[in-house]
């Protein structure tokens, strides 16, 4: 049985629907962090089955991270041994270990991590990383003489340049490049969280998170800035290429709109738009 919360990336539901396998949805909290309440009772009645849960190291629109420990711990009461626990830290789990936050890795008892190369690292090409344990890996993995190496993949090659594209921001950056980047960003949250809490824009974020989230601005504002929304809520996600003057530019347009609907309401106390 596999179990996902309803923040959880789209693509694993398709993931599930091909493989052709059971799967139960976990609430969560209005942060996106997992409702571990709701997955405690649902691994209780099916602590029968093997049990592949899939953490949120960073959630799509709230940047929500999942409780490894707390995950752990409720597979330890109901004495499930048969689990396999994959971290999508796809955003947050780069800048997390240079920050010294990670707390998911396998020594916190997860299987499997996975990791984008085209997010915080910036390269060019859609790609990622995954990492997983020796012995998983191994399973699946087999020496084949006409490519002359040892093939864990799907399709049975891959892309042989992105690797260079990670492996070059490394180089280029080092360690305290890279931590500098991840500290910007997180004064760049900061900084617009409060700007738009100071014009009473309810805008906030979780901990450790370069997502600021906000009540979903008019379609206007959206369009231009090319925010992602979901229902009532858009966010912003500060990455290392967002520049302060972005945001600040951005600010100034959120102000013009809160100056206009102020005047608006003033004229026509009915006024709700």
């Amino acid at each position: 049985m596999v179990y996902y919360s309803e923040a959880t990336h789209y693509s694993v539901q398709k993931n599930i629907s091909l493989l052709n396998m059971q799967s139960i949805v976990i609430r969560t909290n209005d942060k996106g962090e997992m409702d571990y309440e709701d997955l405690k009772e649902t691994l209780q009645l099916h602590r029968h089955q093997p049990a592949i849960i899939l953490a949120n190291i960073g959630t799509t629109m709230t940047e929500a991270k999942d409780d490894i420990a707390q995950i752990q711990a409720i597979l330890k009461r109901y004495a499930i041994k048969n689990a396999y626990l994959h971290c999508d830290a796809a955003l947050a789990g780069t800048y997390l270990s240079l920050l010294g936050e990670s707390q998911f890795d396998f020594s916190h008892g997860c299987d499997s991590i996975a990791i984008s190369g085209h997010k915080f690292i910036g390269s060019p090409i859609p790609c990622g990383v995954i990492l997983v344990k020796k012995h998983y890996r191994d399973r699946v993995g087999r020496s084949i003489p006409y490519i002359g190496t040892f093939d864990t993949t799907i399709s049975g090659s891959r892309n042989a340049i992105t690797p260079l594209f990670i492996w070059y921001a490394i180089q280029k950056y080092g360690k305290n490049g890279l931590l500098k980047r991840a500290q910007q960003s997180l004064e760049n949250a900061d900084y617009l969280t409060k700007e738009l809490n100071k014009m009473s824009i309810g805008a906030w974020r979780n901990e450790h998170a370069i997502t600021v989230v906000l009540p979903r601005p008019s379609q206007k504002i959206c369009n231009k800035w090319s925010l992602a929304t979901d229902g009532d809520i858009a966010h912003v996600i500060c990455m290392p290429g967002v520049t302060r003057m972005m945001l600040e530019n951005f600010v100034a347009d959120m102000k013009k709109k809160c100056a206009l609907l102020k005047h608006m309401r003033s004229k026509h106390p009915d006024f709700t738009g």
